[in-house]
């Protein structure tokens, strides 16, 4: 794609980072996960940062991002506008690099994570395999077009893991209350679907056309209040978390301790 992909994903952010941060909380559990893999770095770059979920408390943090408007919603300090596949930094600029659910919108997604490993000692990764199943029932019953749009543009777990040289993968099974807004967040709560607001904050609904969108949600609302999808999806009501083929890829050295 080059360099108009990466305008069309600037633009896009620059269109739905408007509130972001409302519908876009860090969970905490998330949070510690990331954290661990963190531990001891001293300087990292958060690279795709957008409004800085999830960055360490105790580290000196680089946020980097290609929409203005994501790094305007970013409390810190230390702030660069630049894609991954071109990082402004010396070789071994920083202990760590960190990147969250951002890999998908880069243009040259092996050129980014060579940068990531460039720029930093040790890299955490967090993304999503696409071949993972069972898959979100968003995706199976209501929009099959956000599966066809995220099987296109996420890079095969494997390939990620090769492209770092990993050395560890950590599933996420993603809590029934997780509190970051993104897609897959609803899983055990179908009613918050039907808010535009949360749907904004997905960079995969903001894709879609009204209406491919628009006839999904109304069939879902309809299957809400016959009460079709409490009958269809019961086995879900009991469960904490669900495995929907989230991961943390740790490459480079090890977290101290």
């Amino acid at each position: 794609m080059g360099h108009a992909g990466q305008e069309s994903r600037t633009a896009r952010y620059d269109r739905i980072g408007v509130g972001y941060r409302q519908v876009r909380r860090p969970d905490p559990r998330l949070h510690a996960l990331i954290g661990l893999a963190l531990r001891g770095a001293r300087t990292v770059v958060n690279v795709g940062a957008g409004a800085g979920s999830y960055e360490p408390e105790d580290a000196e943090v680089t946020a980097v991002d290609p929409s203005q408007v994501m790094l305007d919603q970013h409390p810190g300090e230390r702030k660069v506008k630049a894609s991954a596949e071109q990082l402004p930094f010396e070789d071994g600029a920083f202990d760590a690099a960190m990147a969250v659910l951002t890999v998908h919108h880069w243009s040259d997604p092996r050129r980014g994570l060579a940068e990531l490993r460039r720029v930093a000692r040790r890299q955490a990764v967090f993304t999503w395999d696409p071949a993972h199943r069972p898959q979100l029932w968003l995706l199976e019953d209501y929009l099959p077009e956000i599966r066809e749009l995220e099987d296109s543009r996420f890079t095969p777990l494997e390939e990620v893991v090769e492209a770092l040289d990993a050395h560890t993968v950590l599933p996420f099974p993603v809590p029934w209350d997780f509190t970051d807004g993104f897609q897959i967040a609803h899983w055990r709560r179908p009613e918050h679907y039907l808010d535009p607001m949360v749907r904004q904050a997905s960079s995969t609904f903001a894709q879609l056309p009204p209406e491919v969108v628009e006839p999904a949600v109304e069939r879902l609302r309809a299957d809400l209040a016959s009460g079709a999808w409490h009958r269809r999806y019961a086995d879900l009501l009991d469960r904490d978390s669900m495995d929907y083929g989230y991961r943390l890829v740790l490459a480079g050295e090890r977290p101290a301790g």
